[in-house]
């Protein structure tokens, strides 16, 4: 099913985001994670694509396994950084030979060693790609958005431009990068809909349960760390599990929150932790609905 009609029948959308292993790392380990992952029951399930594509071959693997054995929907990540027509084109038959209909349409990061000039071969914007996946394919496609701006845009009204441009290229529905402010989100919607970019955007939520770990996501994301959160992390940092439940308790409550101010779609950035998202979901079982009941305690 595509997720645009997910997202489109449903009253509340729940999604998750899970990551391939590094080639080195046995694919059974994901496979565990993954089951983990589908017994809450979200409506779909993101598989991100790695840095320069290393773990292409990987993404789809997964997403057809979790469509196989599942039967939830695949939301595969796909990249243009440092990739060609041909490259984009061959990965597009690829997905359609495992029956993967649904991708999220990325630039992707420069791989290292490489500049950005260098990493430009066909596609220097995500608007290509997206462009590209629709002509070649009956496709239901993503994008990503940034509520804080994106890092590398030193306007944030060049970037709603730039995301206007991405919706006019054919792209269904936005996912947003991790925020911590409630608030933020819903002054880019507004921004959003005054620039006149009109499909669903889901939100992208990201538990912290790692103090050690937060700054340095923000500073390499841009993402504002409210003095709330801040203060939760200084607070608990030193116990793992107390730093645990406080992210657990502080993504519950943004979601809530976000439910209730009418934001349709959910989407837990899981960092391949599934007791985390059974928890969250365990929380929220009677907002989600009867169809994540009684399936996790807390």
């Amino acid at each position: 099913m595509k997720i645009i009609d997910l997202i489109k029948r449903n009253p509340v959308t729940f999604s998750c985001e899970i990551f391939p292993p590094k080639p080195h790392i046995p694919l059974d380990e994901c496979k565990i994670v993954i089951d983990g992952i589908a017994k809450t029951a979200p409506d779909f399930i993101s598989v991100t694509y790695g840095a320069g594509g290393g773990n292409s071959k990987r993404t789809m693997e997964i997403a057809e396994h979790i469509q196989t054995r599942y039967g939830i929907p695949a939301l595969a990540h796909l990249t243009c950084v440092a990739a060609s027509k041909e490259d984009v084109s061959s990965a597009l038959r690829l997905l359609q030979s495992r029956n993967i209909t649904n991708i999220l349409a990325l630039r992707g990061d420069v791989p290292q060693g490489m500049t950005a000039q260098e990493a430009v071969k066909d596609y220097r914007y995500a608007c290509q790609l997206i462009q590209d996946i629709k002509a070649q394919g009956d496709f239901c496609v993503g994008a990503a958005c940034y509520p804080e701006g994106h890092i590398e845009c030193a306007r944030k009204a060049d970037d709603i431009d730039h995301l206007k441009q991405k919706v006019d290229c054919g792209c269904d529905f936005l996912t947003t990068q991790m925020f911590f402010d409630n608030q933020i989100l819903y002054n880019f919607l507004y921004k959003t809909l005054a620039k006149g970019i009109d499909v669903p955007i889901v939100a992208g939520i990201m538990p912290v349960t790692n103090s050690s770990q937060i700054k340095r996501i923000c500073q390499l994301s841009g993402t504002c760390l409210p003095e709330r959160l801040g203060t939760i992390a200084e607070k608990f940092g030193d116990s793992p599990p107390a730093m645990k439940q406080a992210g657990i308790a502080y993504a519950t409550e943004q979601i809530v929150d976000l439910i209730a101010n009418g934001v349709k779609a959910i989407h837990l950035y899981t960092m391949n932790k599934p007791d985390v998202a059974a928890a969250i979901v365990s929380n929220l079982s009677q907002i989600l609905g009867s169809r994540h009941k009684e399936k996790h305690t807390v």
